[in-house]
């Protein structure tokens, strides 16, 4: 059996968090290493391409999160057999990571800078690829990205729209998602109460 330690921010979202959903659907015991945004800071310099999440496998260090996503979703059933499927569950993690990489760059700034870059933001790119995201949802049938079931598209898109409309993003309007694609916010709200979702979080205890 693989010994495997998956580290990342300690915090219920972001690029980590559907990595960790996922081994939990796969029954897979991993260390959960979470650590603070200075820790990260102070060892980033050693860290590959400096990022996070980092996946150790026996002691081998991979990076890139959709990698990641795809190794363990396989594990959980969740990553599709089907070529034609996985290129579309690829497409929909890849537009969520460009999304991110945008997204990224307004971190550090403050004040009037801040707002202006994040209203910049959600006019533009992300307004964009909501909408392309509900494109290729509407695609999929409406319910899923790929395989007419639950796969780490899914995950790792819902992950991106929640933190959308909680507001964890200072000057993005919690109702852009429900205004622009209101089949995202409908999928959120399903992906949550899925159970492979749902066990996971109660497992946690939170």
């Amino acid at each position: 059996m693989s010994k495997f330690k998956l580290t990342y921010f300690d915090f219920n979202g972001g690029r980590g968090e559907p990595i960790r959903i996922a081994f939990h659907a796969a029954g897979v015991d991993f260390e959960d290493h979470r650590i603070s945004f200075d820790e990260f800071m102070k060892t980033r310099g050693d860290m590959r391409f400096t990022c996070s999440p980092e996946l150790e496998v026996d002691g081998v260090i991979v990076t890139q999160s959709n990698s990641m996503l795809r190794y363990v979703g396989k594990m959980a059933g969740l990553y599709p057999e089907d070529d034609l499927q996985a290129l579309f569950c690829d497409e929909a993690m890849g537009a969520v990571e460009d999304l991110l990489h945008h997204i990224v760059h307004t971190f550090g700034l403050e004040g009037d800078e801040l707002k202006a870059a994040r209203e910049k933001l959600s006019d533009g790119w992300i307004s964009v690829i909501v909408k392309g995201l509900a494109e290729i949802l509407q695609r999929g049938g409406g319910e899923y990205f790929a395989d007419n079931k639950l796969t780490v598209a899914d995950l790792k898109v819902y992950m991106q729209i929640r933190s959308l409309r909680a507001g964890t993003l200072d000057h993005v309007p919690t109702d852009l998602v429900d205004k622009l694609a209101p089949s995202l916010a409908a999928h959120e709200e399903r992906i949550g109460n899925d159970p492979i979702v749902t066990a996971y979080y109660a497992a946690k205890g939170s």
